[in-house]
């Protein structure tokens, strides 16, 4: 017997009806708006206060922010963090290397070092550099040097050291992180083709890691920029070196904090948006390569759950 309910006015079998779009009904969260509001009350409180004292001369933080002295400790903390990073991106290349070797001599020290200068504090360290000279009075090269300890030891060399050689600690693990993530078959490959350790390492592995070292790298960096200032204790100028001088003549204290506050944001600001190019290069060919606000617009207008009516 032929079931005519199934057919449709022709006698052909009756159309499916298309299933009606999905439409996303995102839940309110009221806890957020309530937190929200809490946090720009409490930010209006705080600049409210600070904006009425009468203790502090607002007036004078752009003068300080151009003051010879400002300027040039600015300049020192560039310089002392440019050069104090670079030392430790190559000491944390090397160690991370040793530290994966087969020789157990090798990876032994390259983990004593990573273990000791983790393991004490930067301002310990960079006191240790400063008073070498207590240890080991002269600095002898048999046959081609020597010198007295305390002319070797500059601020700027104690700072230098102090930074570099702590900064290359956490490097060769961000480092050795980088070049495990890379897939040992790569490495089984390019033995095939006849690639001894080295040029793997340059050609294959680095390359490849750079992904996953660049944007914790860029995070030390700007990290660099602000740790500088432990570089004081050593004597060496740099901007929280130049506000102390500046505080003892006028007695500017917080005026000059806020000065040489400024002046961290703006380094640390630009350093950042310098990282952000640098990793969207090491990420072509990913998601992540989108810009900020590509993504910050697909946080707010996510796209629509379920096919749109036809």
């Amino acid at each position: 017997m032929t079931d005519t309910a199934s057919r449709g006015p022709t006698g052909g079998p009756s159309a499916v009806p298309e299933p009606e779009a999905v439409k996303a009904i995102p839940v309110r969260n009221y806890g957020r708006w309530v937190a929200a509001v809490l946090a720009v009350g409490l930010f209006a409180v705080v600049v409210t206060a600070f904006g009425r004292s009468d203790q502090i001369t607002w007036e004078a933080v752009p003068s300080l922010l151009t003051r010879d002295t400002i300027l040039l400790g600015a300049g020192y903390t560039l310089l002392i963090s440019v050069t104090a990073m670079v030392l430790g991106i190559v000491l944390g290349v090397v160690a991370a290397v040793m530290r994966l070797s087969p020789n157990p001599v090798t990876s032994s020290i390259a983990a004593f070092y990573v273990w000791f200068f983790r393991g004490t504090p930067v301002l310990v360290q960079l006191l240790l550099w400063y008073n070498l000279s207590l240890a080991f009075p002269t600095l002898t090269i048999p046959g081609i040097y020597s010198a007295d300890m305390n002319a070797v030891m500059t601020p700027f060399v104690a700072a230098l050291l102090g930074l570099g050689i702590n900064e290359g600690a956490y490097m060769a693990e961000i480092v050795r992180a980088g070049i495990l993530s890379i897939d040992p078959g790569q490495v089984d490959a390019a033995n095939a083709l006849g690639m001894d350790g080295r040029l793997t390492m340059r050609r294959i592995v680095l390359p490849q890691a750079m992904r996953v070292i660049i944007p914790p790298t860029g995070n030390e960096y700007i990290n660099m920029l602000k740790t500088s200032s432990l570089a004081s204790v050593v004597q060496f100028p740099e901007l929280l070196k130049a506000h102390d001088n500046i505080a003892a003549g006028s007695l500017a204290v917080f005026e000059g904090l806020m000065a040489i506050s400024i002046w961290y944001l703006v380094l640390t600001t630009v350093f950042s948006i310098g990282q952000h190019f640098l990793e969207r290069r090491f990420a072509r060919g990913t998601d992540r390569r989108r810009t900020l606000i590509e993504r910050l617009l697909a946080n707010i207008a996510p796209k629509r759950v379920g096919a749109q009516t036809r």
